[in-house]
């Protein structure tokens, strides 16, 4: 029996009188990766902000491995492991992007602020193993060359890579990744596909929204496609693309027919 990583019970949210998530309901199996589809305007965003209570529900609810997230400030919900990227990339400035990627790992760290100040060997193994690890997560994604650029200076495509290197280093159990891919030449991208296919290999599990077509159809387990706040779909990437309702909301006959 497939274990639900997330699920979101009749969700609603409306702003000003104009509903954005209408009694929406779906699961996440574990170790997937499923995709969020849909046009703009759809509600994908929003639906990610009330997952992680950025915004409050009007009604509904989510759990998280069956732990409600009900009252649950966001911070608190980063702790148990459900972690987001933003559209826009959110990197510190003043650090370099090898520092903004090091920085996903606080909250693993087991040292003692002691034991860092004078470097006794715990933390001196400690901090090269983090090291290690966050130099290998830039040299998948193509960052390798940019490590000591400063995190600002970079396109924004890349911002948003170094913004994901970052939440995995935080070692989440489910990642919501908000337009990834966007900004990205091809190659990036390639090696973004590379990076979501070895987490759908690991323990982490993945919820994202994606309007690069090819990219979703090319990795995601699992499609669910939102259109004016309500769920008009759910299926396997090859269903998704034959779906009427899919192919008139958001696909277009040249997609849906690919």
């Amino acid at each position: 029996m497939s274990v639900s990583a997330l699920e979101a019970s009749g969700l609603g949210k409306s702003f000003g009188g104009v509903s954005a998530i209408a009694d929406v309901s779906f699961s996440v199996r574990d170790r997937s990766l499923t995709a969020l589809i849909g046009p703009n305007g759809a509600g994908k965003t929003t639906l990610f902000n009330l997952i992680t209570n950025l915004i409050l529900p009007d009604r509904g609810g989510v759990r998280f491995y069956g732990t409600s997230l009900a009252g649950l400030a966001p911070d608190q919900i980063a702790r148990l492991g459900l972690l987001r990227t933003f559209q826009a990339a959110r990197v510190f400035p003043g650090m370099t992007a090898f520092e903004n990627v090091l920085v996903g790992a606080h909250r693993h760290g087991r040292a003692h602020p002691l034991e860092q100040m004078v470097w006794w060997r715990r933390a001196l193994g400690e901090e090269r193993t983090l090291r290690t690890r966050a130099r290998a997560l830039m040299e998948v994604v193509g960052l390798g060359h940019f490590r000591d650029a400063p995190a600002t200076s970079l396109p924004m495509g890349l911002q948003k890579l170094v913004e994901l290197c970052r939440s995995l280093m935080a070692r989440p159990r489910l990642l919501l990744l908000d337009e990834p891919a966007a900004g990205l030449n091809d190659t990036e991208t390639e090696q973004l596909a590379a990076l979501l296919r070895a987490l759908r290999a690991s323990d982490v599990t993945v919820l994202l929204v994606e309007h690069n077509m090819s990219l979703v159809m090319d990795v995601a387990d699992e499609v669910i496609v939102l259109d004016s706040g309500r769920v008009i779909a759910r299926g396997v990437p090859p269903q998704i693309q034959r779906d009427p309702r899919v192919i008139a909301a958001y696909l277009g006959p040249a997609q849906g027919e690919a």
